[in-house]
This record gives C-alpha cells, structure tokens and sequence, in this order.
C-alpha cells in the first residue's frame, strides 16, 4: 500500500482506526464491492501485524468469505461434562479456524491491488466529528474523511451498580506429541470435566492432526489467573485427562476478552461507527466475534455502497439476544461454576444446529422458547429478578444472601 505525501490537508472518503480483525475485514469488503471503487481508504494502524499473535474460531452453515484461508476445519464437535460426554456431528454445519497472520497477509495482499487504500503507521489519539466528516488526530498527523470507522478497544468506565463485568481469559498450548493423541476430525468444544473453582472452567482443543493441536484453558471471571495456574492446569488436562506424557509446546496463544452488557454505542456521532470490540461485536456471553465482524462489515458495505451514507442501524442486533446475553452473564456473576449445568442441559436437550444458531442470533421465537424451555427454569428466573430491579447479580458470600 501507499504511504502518503502529506497529512493535514489530506481528504479521504473512509478512515478506518485499526488495521485488526474488524478494520482489515471492513477493508477488505470495501475493496470486493465494485460499486465503491475510486474511493479513497485511509487505514491508520499501530502495529506492523506481521506475527502471528492470534485465532479466530467461527462456525458457519454456508460459505464464508475467508474460508479459504481457514487452518483447518472440523465437521464434529465434543462436549463434555462428568455427567455428559458425546461427538456430535455438525450437519451442515462446519467449524473453522483462522491464523491471524494468514488473515492479516491476506488481506494486506488484496489491498495492495487496490490503489484508493492508504497505509499509514500510528497511534490515533482523538477521533471527532466534524460539520463535513471526521477528523483523526494521530502520531502520524491529522487526517480527514467523510465517514470514520473506529476499531480501538473500547473506553469503558464501569458501573458495577448496574452492569455486569466479566473477562473470558485464557492461555493456550499448541503442542506437538511423540505418538498419536488426538482425533483431527473433531473440534474439543467445551471440556468442562475439570475443577470449576466457583467459576465457568473449561478446555478448549482444535486438533490439527493426530500429533498436533492448540490446547487452551479459557474461564469466565472477573480477573485473570498468575500465568503459572493455566499452564499448571493445562499440564494436568494433557497428562492425566488425556494421557499425553511426552509433548513439546511448539507455540504459544494468550488473550483477555471482556464480556459485559455495558452499553457500547455502535454510532459515535453523526459521521463515526464503531466497529470490532469498541462496536460491541465480542458476543457478550461466549466471545465469539469473528464472524459477527463479517457480517457488520457487509452490512455497512451494502449501506455505503446504495446509499452513499452508513445504516441508520449498523449491526442489526435484536434486543431479546442481547436479554439472554444479560441473564447469562448475571447467572456467571453470581454462581459461575453452574454455567457447566446449563450448557450440559443445551447440548442434551437440543439439536446442534439449533444451539449455533440460537448463538448466531437467527433463531425464531419459537427455537427461543424451545432452547429456555431446556434448561433449569431457577438460575434464569434469578437473574431476570436482578434485570427488573435494575442491578446486577452478585456472587452469594452467605447462605441464602441476595
């Protein structure tokens, strides 16, 4: 990509802030729709992404855009608990994972062939409306577009009175084993057969091939472990739960994804969307956000491209998900190990494909009833009572206590 001649005076149509996930993939379906071609992208970006520093897992019962660079795909997927413990297949369902250095190559490989994109290096310090558009102030200058797209992480000032705040934190070993140990065909979902701590616990395993997988443990809590707990909990989930007793550790995956029904605007203004994180893309109740990045950014290229201007509704999310979000979040807060209960009673009591398309948010009214109808009524009914009186759930410190 170019680098530019200038910057004050420079004008640009979209102004992207990020060069991650949500900014590359805004990007790059800017530069698939022919209807915007000769606009003029400007992508500031802190780093150089040129490691591999993260995944990113999605499910998906028709073609995706960036299928074609997905590391590999599962057409199965375990669940396991110490009461429940079944493969299921997937049906027309598959799981994929992505590099993010594939990702992020890619990409930048696409861009290049477009000549209205811009590259610049630095660190964005304010980004505000103006009368005309937006306005970036940044390390490497002043910059101006008729729309911005932010994808910094979000600014969030906590209000534990009225909010719920969590962290999904988790380490992650992809190791390579002596003899074969894994099943390549079957995506370890949710292991939930380890201590749970008062908390949501659980494995999570992408196997490669026979001899080589990401091992990573991943909880629900309000604050990370000491880095030795993961690595002592996942040595004893490959020795003793799946019997590995030789295996080196060929990389090495760590990350922190808060989970909150905090409020995180999608609009900033008249001329500033919020994408990624910052836009609330991280599923607030599993993390997941991938695939939700995709679908925003289409949304918005469609937009753009028949309208010239952003949809007056940027992400189309539907008020009763982000209900069940709230009331799964407030059950973690206050008793997090019975999370492992609720997610045994789902995959027992509902087909698959359900169950992703309920975390897809595509589900009708009547899949919603049939999904809270399969699990225990109490955890729920708890939490829609702390919903009503407008404060969140709280762990129980005494019996009986509120």
């Amino acid at each position: 990509m170019t680098s530019p001649t200038t910057t004050a005076s420079m004008e640009y149509d979209y102004l992207i802030v990020g060069g991650g996930a949500a900014g590359l993939s805004l990007a790059y379906h800017i530069a698939q729709e022919p209807r915007l071609a000769g606009q003029k992208v400007l992508m500031i970006e802190p780093e150089a992404k040129d490691q591999n520093d993260r995944t990113w897992s999605y499910w998906a019962d028709e073609p995706m855009v960036f299928d074609g660079i997905a590391a590999h795909e599962w057409r199965q997927l375990a669940f396991r608990t110490p009461g429940y413990d079944k493969v299921i297949d997937l049906g027309s369902y598959r799981y994929r994972m992505i590099r993010g250095l594939d990702y992020y190559q890619f990409v930048r490989q696409a861009l290049a062939a477009s000549p209205g994109f811009t590259f610049v290096r630095g660190t964005v310090e304010t980004l505000e409306n103006t009368l005309a558009g937006v306005r970036a102030r940044s390390s490497a200058g002043v910059f101006a577009a008729r729309y911005g797209f932010d994808g910094r992480p979000p600014a969030i000032e906590p209000n534990l009175g009225k909010h719920r705040y969590l962290l999904q934190h988790f380490v992650g070993w992809e190791v390579e084993t002596e003899t074969d140990a894994f099943d390549p065909t079957v995506v370890e979902f949710m292991d939930f057969r380890g201590e749970q701590h008062q908390e949501a616990r659980f494995m999570y395993v992408l196997p490669f091939t026979a001899r080589k997988a990401l091992v990573e443990y991943t909880l629900f809590s309000t604050r990370p472990l000491p880095k030795a707990d993961y690595e002592v909990a996942i040595r004893h989930y490959l020795s003793t739960t799946l019997g590995i007793k030789h295996y080196h550790v060929v990389a090495e995956e760590v990350g922190v994804i808060p989970m909150t029904d905090h409020p995180l605007p999608v609009r900033q203004g008249a001329h500033i969307i919020n994408i990624g994180t910052r836009g609330g893309r991280a599923k607030p109740s599993t993390g997941y956000a991938f695939k939700r990045i995709q679908q925003q950014s289409a949304r918005l290229v469609t937009a753009l491209a028949s309208t010239g201007r952003p949809p007056a509704d940027p992400t189309g999310d539907k008020w009763q998900f982000r209900l069940f979000d709230t009331l799964l979040l407030d059950i973690m807060q206050r008793q997090g190990e019975t999370t492992r209960d609720i997610f045994r009673e789902l995959f027992e009591r509902n087909p698959v494909e359900r169950i992703l398309r309920f975390l897809d948010e595509t589900t009708s009214w009547a899949d919603n009833l049939r999904v809270l109808n399969s699990v225990t009524p109490g955890p729920f009914m708890r939490s829609i009572a702390q919903v009503l009186r407008g404060k969140p759930g709280r762990r129980q410190l005494v019996k009986n206590e509120d």
